[in-house]
């Protein structure tokens, strides 16, 4: 039998993400993601607690989304999970758990930080397109969809 190691999260990205480059000069795109889950406390009270996680991206779709996102967009990630252990300079043994994307999404409109896609400030702000009216003749609607 072989194991499955597989991992979906939709949450926000803590900051903008970094781009960096393997000696090869292929991309990796570096972030970290906040997402919630839901916990009972002491009183028996349910309560959203944070949690955070590193994701990196390698590959051509690092460069081209190291655009558009932004610290406190809403993102989909589809990976697998990564153990990775080192020596730091005081001689401790250190090690980490974080997720290799194999896949992001973009998802809603703009963050409630303020951006928009790429930073412009433009693209899809979450909010229903008004309904054109009938009264001025057939309806039309925009073909401006958001993804």
């Amino acid at each position: 039998m072989s194991d499955i190691n597989r991992v979906v999260l939709t949450g926000r990205l803590t900051k903008d993400p970094e781009l960096k480059a393997l000696p090869d000069g292929t991309p990796v795109l570096s972030m970290r993601l906040a997402f919630s889950t839901r916990k009972r406390d002491a009183q028996g009270q349910w309560g959203d607690v944070s949690n955070f996680v590193d994701v990196s991206l390698i590959g051509n779709r690092a460069d081209s989304l190291s655009r558009l996102l932004e610290k406190g967009r809403l993102i989909g990630v589809d990976g697998k999970l990564r153990w990775r252990e080192w020596e730091s300079q005081d001689g401790t043994k250190r090690s980490a758990i974080d997720i290799s994307a194999d896949n992001i999404e973009l998802l809603g409109g703009r963050s409630e930080s303020g951006g928009g896609f790429g930073g412009s400030g433009g693209g899809y702000d979450g909010a229903p397109k008004e309904a054109p009216s009938s009264a001025g003749g057939p309806e039309t609607f925009e073909d401006d969809i958001p993804f």
